[in-house]
């Protein structure tokens, strides 16, 4: 009876120990983590979904602007030979070819967006409207789905870093993990700007 009511306390402290050292802490911020980048990969994935569609619609209309179309494509092409496993997170390296080529994707739809301005006839095309509400739709979500991710890896990271629990966050092999870089952010998050009003006047 001694014997189990010592194991026991024993049990109690060292969960106390842990808990206070930031264990729990890091498990619960590392599920936060898996969650949120669950949900920038289903939006980005939403994106890329969208853009045959895109293509296939307005290639007819602007078949002279065909190298922002290879451009777009290609980036597409490049974004879908990268598998984005939830391991991606934990590889700084990996992490930045994923978002490199996500970054070259948006800038590549960027430009469209601006080059179907000066062809106010799509709107007549079938689908055109809807895929242009979907693609901004989508943008959009990404800019949140982004944002609650940096957010979930920076409170993650400063419990890697910050003292005690960064000696628990060593004990069982808890690392900092890569996040969207500054550099970029404002570039990558911002939303293509759809608006495909009336052309401008000649040199305006």
């Amino acid at each position: 009876m001694m014997m189990r009511a010592i194991r026991v306390l024993i049990l109690a402290v060292v969960t106390a120990a842990l808990a206070g050292c930031g264990y729990n802490t890091l498990q619960s911020q590392d599920e936060q983590i898996k969650a949120a980048w669950s949900e920038v990969l289903n939006q980005y994935q939403r994106r890329a979904d969208l853009v045959p569609n895109l293509v296939s619609t307005v290639q007819g209309a602007v078949a002279a602007e065909k190298g922002i179309l290879d451009d777009v494509v290609n980036a597409r092409a490049k974004v879908g030979s990268i598998q984005a496993t939830p391991e991606l997170i934990n590889d700084p390296k990996a992490f930045q070819q994923w978002q490199a080529a996500q970054g070259q994707l948006s800038s590549a739809l960027s430009r469209l967006m601006v080059v179907v301005e000066r062809y106010p006839e799509l709107k007549s095309i079938a689908g055109f409207t809807d895929l242009q509400a979907q693609l901004e739709g989508t943008e959009n979500r990404i800019t949140v789905a982004r944002n609650r991710y940096i957010q979930s890896v920076q409170a993650y990271n400063i419990t890697v870093r910050k003292f005690p629990s960064n000696l628990t966050a060593m004990m069982f092999d808890h690392e900092v993990k890569p996040n969207f870089s500054v550099e970029n952010e404002a570039a990558i998050a911002k939303p293509p700007t759809v608006d495909f009003g009336a052309p401008k006047p000649a040199g305006q």
